[in-house]
């Protein structure tokens, strides 16, 4: 199935969302034309290998429809978002939900500022700045793979009610052990959930959903 056949089987879009997907490709092609945000090489699958894989925590969430209902309308932190993935398919998806999109390259959050005022999304506030740096508590943190988890977890802890969503390839196995070992986390609350059980390609093989609770 292409992009679009694979957004209308999972999640029921209004004709505004479809405008705001449909609209990606051209406003990351012209940008990226300007601002490296995603490599040369893979700006032909803005779709595959970003917003899909981007939506794929909101697969995740449809898979605990408690979840989804708390993620719908909170207060989300997209941290390294880069030209804003996953946070600005997120919005587009969760519109009752309120994204601040923080990155500390300032170049790229001029990229997802840009993407996210043509869309006109209302509920997405991008940030120039570090982690540590941004006063405020969220209800979940999503990000995509800007560090190992080891690293990722002292940049939120504290700064997250809910949970982190995580994004990230690979055998996990030792970098999760380690992670409960050093901040004492029960086994309980980290789950993992295959991107490949919702996308079939190839590219998705190894690659997870990784969902840490408070």
């Amino acid at each position: 199935m292409n992009w679009k056949e694979l957004l209308s089987t999972s999640f029921e879009l209004t004709p505004a969302q479809w405008s705001a997907f449909e609209a990606l490709d051209d406003l990351y092609r012209d940008w990226n034309s300007r601002i490296n945000v995603i490599s040369r090489k893979d700006i032909d699958a803005v779709y595959d290998h970003h917003v899909l894989h981007s939506l794929a925590i909101g697969r995740y969430l449809q898979t605990r429809p408690a979840l989804w209902e708390e993620f719908a309308t909170s207060c989300v932190l997209d941290l390294g978002t880069g030209g804003g993935f996953p946070g600005i398919p997120l919005a587009i998806l969760f519109p009752r939900a309120n994204f601040v999109l923080c990155d500390s390259v300032g170049k790229k959050t001029i990229v997802a500022q840009a993407v996210a005022s043509a869309l006109k999304l209302p509920n997405v506030e991008v940030v120039n700045a570090r982690a540590e740096s941004l006063g405020r508590t969220f209800d979940f943190v999503v990000s995509r793979a800007v560090a190992s988890l080891i690293d990722f977890y002292p940049w939120v802890k504290g700064r997250f009610d809910r949970g982190i969503l995580y994004l990230k390839g690979g055998d996990v196995a030792e970098e999760l052990s380690a992670l409960m070992a050093r901040y004492h986390l029960p086994g309980s609350s980290i789950h993992t959930w295959p991107v490949s059980t919702w996308l079939q390609d190839p590219y998705y093989q190894g690659k997870l959903v990784i969902h840490l609770e408070p």
